[in-house]
């Protein structure tokens, strides 16, 4: 790639602080997995307030979404909008489009790998796995840097050609036969979240991206073959995934050009309302299902609208009215989401958790009961992974891939 001769992109002043919240409030979410909701509305049935936490704690089994489900199109999401600001800090100080583009690779390659490490933890070999968030977001990080530095038309085309061509792929692979065993794919054929018509070309375990998962990932080493994701779960979600962060890359534009905040703020609300209409309406016509697990088009376009809503909704409150006080513990977590993640993820609040029962005592969350158990658990690690986050923050310690 050749050097940019161009004059150098200008920065907009000052940080976009809503992105840090987003991103904060995304990962408290993920971390917010340790309140363990499901438990305690399992020993509180009947009781509606209980069980609609835990259905937003926990992902839907395979069409529409719960809030939970929003964790990982949002960070993908916003991955795509801080690049803008990302590109145009870094040729500010020279970088050179050759330099640009060997970062992403490594950055790519830091991802895929992070990502296939903490699916490996506890057991017995390298879990060679890639539809976790990081290896999605690492396998499709390249493409979006490149189309970092296009125009704004290019990006829209190759977000179309993107999705359509994921669409067009799955339509024409043959759905099951008469004879197709549904045993070896670890799905039902009566399922009842099976879907019908046109959209069965998207059920679980019988598309096109489970069958190349069963040549790829029998590819590596494994302790058994690879016959099916038990959550359907692919690796080729991470070619709509790029989609997503394409989304968010159009987003960051937004925000980045020199327009009215006012201005920007009615494109992002405008943009994420249609987003969802038009998801709505590829799941409704049976064109398209909306479904998160294998990344479908219409989730994409769907969840997307979702994103550019969230992100517009934090952008009038945080950027524009300055509501930053309140939030600040937000933007502590999103300011080193890295580490969160790891953490999160990583068995570091699962070893938190496990040394208040030693400290504390065995029965030491049961104060309120045993149906609060895991909200008395959960809420005293959340506040001790916060508190590692915020004396990072104070020393200005952020990781960075």
């Amino acid at each position: 790639m050749k050097k940019s001769t161009g004059a150098a992109p200008a920065l907009p002043a000052g940080r976009i602080a809503s992105v840090d919240v987003y991103r904060g409030l995304v990962m408290l979410l993920m971390m917010g997995e340790v309140l363990a909701f499901q438990d305690v509305s399992g020993l509180l049935p009947g009781n509606r307030f209980w069980a609609i936490l835990a259905f937003n704690q926990s992902h839907v089994a395979w069409t529409w979404l719960s809030l939970h489900d929003m964790i990982q199109p949002s960070f993908t999401f916003l991955v795509g909008v801080v690049l803008p600001f990302s590109l145009a800090s870094r040729k500010n100080k020279g970088a050179t489009n050759t330099a640009l583009l060997t970062h992403a690779i490594k950055r790519s390659l830091i991802l895929i790998v992070l990502g296939i490490f903490l699916r490996s933890l506890g057991k017995h070999q390298t879990y060679f796995t890639f539809e976790d968030t990081l290896t999605q977001i690492g396998l499709g990080y390249t493409f979006l840097v490149i189309l970092g530095s296009c125009s704004r038309r290019i990006q829209i085309g190759a977000l179309i050609v993107i999705l359509l061509g994921c669409w067009l792929a799955f339509a024409l692979y043959p759905l099951p036969g008469p004879g197709f065993n549904y045993p070896s794919a670890g799905v039902s054929p009566t399922w009842e979240h099976n879907l019908h018509g046109f959209a069965a070309h998207w059920n679980k375990n019988t598309n096109l991206a489970w069958a190349f998962d069963r040549w790829f990932l029998n590819l590596f080493p494994r302790s058994s073959p690879f016959l099916y994701n038990d959550g359907g779960y692919s690796t080729l979600s991470f070619i709509p995934t790029l989609g997503t962060m394409i989304l968010g890359l159009l987003a960051g534009g937004v925000l980045m050009n020199n327009a009215q905040s006012g201005t920007k703020l009615k494109s992002l609300i405008i943009t994420g309302v249609s987003l969802i209409a038009f998801g709505i309406l590829l799941h409704l016509t049976n064109l398209n299902p909306i479904v998160k697990r294998i990344w479908t088009p219409a989730w994409a376009i769907f969840s997307g609208g979702i994103c550019f809503c969230f992100l517009s909704l934090l952008y009038f409150t945080v950027d524009l009215k300055e509501y930053k006080k309140p939030l600040f513990f937000l933007k502590v977590i999103g300011m080193n989401s890295i580490a969160a993640y790891v953490m999160s993820d990583g068995g570091i609040r699962q070893y938190i958790t496990d040394n208040l029962y030693i400290h504390l005592g065995a029965h030491y969350d049961q104060v309120f009961g045993v149906a609060y158990a895991t909200l008395i658990s959960g809420a005293l690690t959340l506040l001790l992974l916060w508190l590692i986050l915020y004396l990072m923050y104070k020393r200005g310690i952020y990781i960075k891939i």
